[in-house]
């Protein structure tokens, strides 16, 4: 059996928190906004994924790397980060309900692409 890619794992536990997202501010937040955080979500995380090498390429910048590197563990546990973040985000919603919660949404969904690229940068390798 061939090991799991950590990238990729990475990528798959802030998208089913990203999904946890969603679903709380759609069930706590403002009613009838599902189709907007969804649409808004792989919207943002479609644009982040293909732009990002590109606009890299443009402002002069290093290559972006994957966030996982297997030569320093260190950067396992920074990473393990971003789905913390996420998750933290999703439980606003349920303290804070009947408000519009579509900025956290795109801003989960930034850190979910980042998460994604990561991920296909360490496949490439």
């Amino acid at each position: 059996m061939n090991r799991l890619e950590p990238n990729i794992l990475l990528a798959v536990s802030t998208g089913v928190a990203l999904i946890l997202l969603i679903v709380t501010a759609s069930t706590f937040g403002e009613p009838g906004n599902m189709l907007k955080y969804v649409l808004s979500a792989a919207i943002c995380t479609i644009l982040f994924v293909a732009l990002n090498g590109w606009l890299a390429r443009l402002m002069k910048r290093p290559t972006p790397q994957p966030m996982i590197n297997p030569t320093s563990p260190d950067t396992a546990v920074w990473a393990g980060l971003f789905p913390l973040l996420v998750m933290a985000a999703a439980v606003a919603p349920v303290f804070a309900s009947g408000h519009d919660y579509g900025l956290l949404v795109i801003i989960a969904s930034v850190l979910f692409g980042g998460t994604v690229d990561s991920a296909v940068r360490a496949n490439r390798r």
